[in-house]
C-alpha cells in the first residue's frame, strides 16, 4: 500500500448468523484467514468448514496414514477459532477436479448449512507469490459456480426431490489470500493468538515442510499489513463479491 490508496471497506456482517468456508485441503484456511473465523464465532456466528480433501497427498507418509492425521490436526485448529467438527469430503488430494459432482457436492452443504456467506481462497493461476496449485484453482471456481447453484431450483433438482434440500440464497462471496482485496474484517488481538495457534494446530504437517517459518513469526505480519489497508491494527481481507443482500440475513 502507498498510502495513497483508499482505505478498504469494512465488511458489512454485522447481521450475520452463519458462514461456510470450503477449501481444498486442511490448513487452507489456517494462512491468515482462520483470524476473521475467530472474530466471527467469538460474537456468536456460526462458522462451519468443509474440506473437498483430507489433504491425504500432502505429506511424505502414504495417504491412508496421512489422512487421518491430517483430519484431527484441522479438527484441533477448528477449535482454536470456535469451530465445530469440520466436513471433509472424500475427493483425491492432488487430483481434485471440476465438475458436476464437485459442484454438487459443495451445493448440498450450502443448502444444509444456509449460511449468510461463502469464503474460500484464492484460486488465481498465479497467486501466493507463484503458481497456485491445481487444487485450489478447482475448488475456487467449484465454489463460485456451487454458491449460485444453490440459488437456482432448476439445477441439481435431485437435491431438493430426493434430500429435501431447497435452494438457498447467500449474500456473499469471499475469496481469501486474493491481491485485489475490496473489503476487510478488523480482528483484535485475542483472534491473531488463535489464528496462529490454529495454524500450530497442523504439527505434523508444519513438520514435514522444510523451511517452513513459525506461524507465531508471519501470521501476525499478514494480519497487520491487512490492518495498514484498513486503518486499524490488525485486519483479514478479502475480495468480496456481493451476490444480493450483502450485510443481510438470509432467513
Amino acid at each position: 500500500m502507498t498510502g495513497t490508496e483508499p482505505l478498504l471497506t469494512p465488511l458489512p456482517d454485522t447481521g450475520w448468523s452463519r458462514v461456510l468456508c470450503v477449501v481444498a485441503h486442511p490448513d487452507d484456511m489456517e494462512y491468515g484467514a482462520s483470524a476473521a473465523v475467530a472474530a466471527w464465532t467469538a460474537r456468536g456466528v456460526e462458522v462451519t468448514y468443509l474440506l473437498l480433501t483430507a489433504g491425504e497427498a500432502g505429506m511424505a507418509e502414504p495417504p491412508d496414514v496421512v489422512g487421518p492425521v491430517r483430519a484431527a490436526e484441522q479438527r484441533h485448529a477448528c477449535a482454536e477459532v470456535g469451530v465445530g467438527e469440520p466436513l471433509i469430503l472424500d475427493h483425491p488430494d492432488g487430483l481434485l477436479e471440476y465438475g458436476l459432482d464437485l459442484r454438487r457436492d459443495i451445493v448440498r452443504v450450502v443448502r444444509q448449512v444456509r449460511p449468510d456467506a461463502v469464503v474460500t481462497a484464492n484460486f488465481d493461476v498465479e497467486a501466493y507469490g507463484g503458481l497456485n496449485q491445481a487444487d485450489h484453482r478447482a475448488a475456487g471456481m467449484a465454489v463460485v459456480d456451487a454458491v449460485r447453484d444453490a440459488d437456482n431450483p432448476w439445477v441439481f433438482r435431485d437435491l431438493a426431490e430426493d434430500e429435501g434440500l431447497q435452494k438457498w440464497h447467500s449474500s456473499a462471496l469471499l475469496v481469501a489470500g486474493h491481491e485485489r482485496p475490496t473489503h476487510a474484517v478488523a480482528v483484535d488481538q485475542a483472534a491473531v493468538d488463535a489464528a496462529v495457534a490454529s495454524l500450530n494446530r497442523h504439527e505434523a504437517y508444519l513438520r514435514h515442510v522444510t523451511g517452513h517459518p513459525k506461524p507465531e513469526e508471519f501470521i501476525p505480519e499478514i494480519l497487520r499489513d491487512g490492518g495498514v489497508r484498513a486503518g486499524v491494527d490488525h485486519a483479514v481481507v478479502f475480495r468480496v463479491f456481493d451476490l444480493g443482500g450483502l450485510g443481510g440475513s438470509g432467513d
